[in-house]
């Protein structure tokens, strides 16, 4: 907020906020509102203020993708958990999406929704106490790559085999995992250069007098170990 606040005192033209906090980030926005100086959001839209478009991920999309891929793996049975982050409102899409293919598959049963605040000892701690819980668990959908990462080491803590984990946004850490064989499985992908790239197109349309979308969707896909290897051998 403070830095939204210099840049209404330097009466920027415009101003592409990536919020920590979608709720929090409200007071902020409303300063740039009342400045009438536009703003943009990008990555994590915010909950309240006027924003003029949120870019970002197809998040409900990449949790359809991995709900899908868990349901494949699992072959449309078994007991999962979700290490769940729900303050960010991309968090709310990806979990949204996720269950929405979960749904598609009766065998399958979500047995804990913990919140691990998208960090990785947090996470660890969530999935410690699901997997005390749930002896016969089989499956783990991470939000974010320190989710699933934290999910990760309670499975190789607990050294429980056959539980498959899938992770959100494919950082270099989690694509190791994957390359290695470990429990995480499969990984989320974003593209936040297109996401950059896109920000800056939706600015100069408005500042170009068009009528832009109050979303832009941004696409996203899936990787698991058989496609990282195969752009590692390119």
């Amino acid at each position: 907020i403070g830095q939204i606040e210099d840049f209404v005192a330097r009466k920027v033209d415009a101003i592409v906020v990536c919020p920590a906090d979608s709720r929090g980030i409200g007071p902020g926005i409303r300063k740039a509102n009342e400045a009438a100086i536009p703003v943009f959001t990008a990555d994590i839209a915010a909950q309240e203020g006027d924003v003029v478009c949120h870019i970002a991920s197809d998040n409900v999309a990449g949790g359809r993708l991995a709900g899908e891929y868990l349901a494949r793996a699992l072959q449309g049975k078994g007991r999962i958990a979700i290490i769940n982050h729900p303050a960010v409102t991309s968090v709310l899409d990806r979990v949204q999406g996720f269950k929405e293919a979960i749904a598609k598959h009766p065998g399958i049963v979500i047995v804990a929704d913990v919140g691990g605040q998208g960090v990785r000892d947090k996470a660890l701690q969530a999935a410690t106490d699901v997997l005390q819980a749930n002896p016969k668990l089989d499956g783990i959908f991470g939000i974010n790559d320190d989710s699933a990462l934290g999910a990760l080491d309670a499975v190789q803590q607990f050294k429980r085999s056959g539980i498959i984990i899938i992770g959100y946004d494919a950082t270099p850490p989690a694509a190791d995992a994957i390359r290695k064989g470990t429990a995480l499985k499969a990984d989320v992908v974003q593209y936040p250069d297109k996401i950059g790239t896109t920000t800056i197109k939706k600015i100069k349309e408005h500042f170009s007098g068009m009528q832009i979308p109050k979303t832009e969707p941004v696409e996203v896909g899936i990787v698991d170990k058989q496609a990282l290897d195969a752009i590692t051998n390119k």
